[in-house]
């Protein structure tokens, strides 16, 4: 594929409806659909509004084709800020051209410019494809670690704790 078919912009306001229809994209690729409860409003507020994360599009001959959404953690030990990538979809068809691997170098000189230490986010365990490519890419599982959520009712009952 050649580079200049394959283009990656931040997102701007007018790709609200666009960046939830991607997410909706991803939940059913990981069977998650149920789950989404996202709306274009809490888009807009978060990415564009309250900038509490970054997102940006992967566009394949001007066409809307990807997205990654980002935003930055922080690492104690290294006393460095990092980018945390929450999701990244590329749509079926434009699976295997390398344009995944494109987002992840973005996504790393974006990490380097901004001189933060890390670029790290999770993946599921059935999904030995992309597991695959980011151990090629030169990245490590960190087996050793289990991530742990708290949301809803688990997460109310402790907020309510006195």
């Amino acid at each position: 594929m050649s580079d200049n078919r394959f283009s990656i912009r931040f997102a701007e306001p007018k790709d609200v409806s666009l960046i939830l229809d991607m997410i909706k994209e991803l939940a059913v690729y990981e069977k998650m659909l149920d789950e989404v409860v996202a709306t274009e409003k809490n888009i807009r507020e978060n990415v564009f509004e309250k900038k509490r994360v970054e997102v940006i599009i992967g566009e394949y001959e001007d066409e809307p084709v990807a997205f990654a959404l980002f935003f930055p953690n922080f690492s104690t030990f290294l006393g460095k800020p990092g980018i945390y990538l929450e999701d990244l979809y590329i749509k079926p068809e434009m699976r295997g051209k390398g344009l995944g691997k494109k987002i992840f170098t973005f996504l790393a000189k974006l990490t380097r410019e901004r001189n933060f230490k890390r670029l790290e986010w999770v993946c599921l365990d059935w999904n030995e494809t992309s597991i695959g490519f980011y151990k090629k890419m030169g990245a490590r599982p960190m087996d050793e670690w289990t991530t742990y959520r708290m949301q809803g009712k688990a997460l109310d009952a402790l907020a309510d704790t006195d």
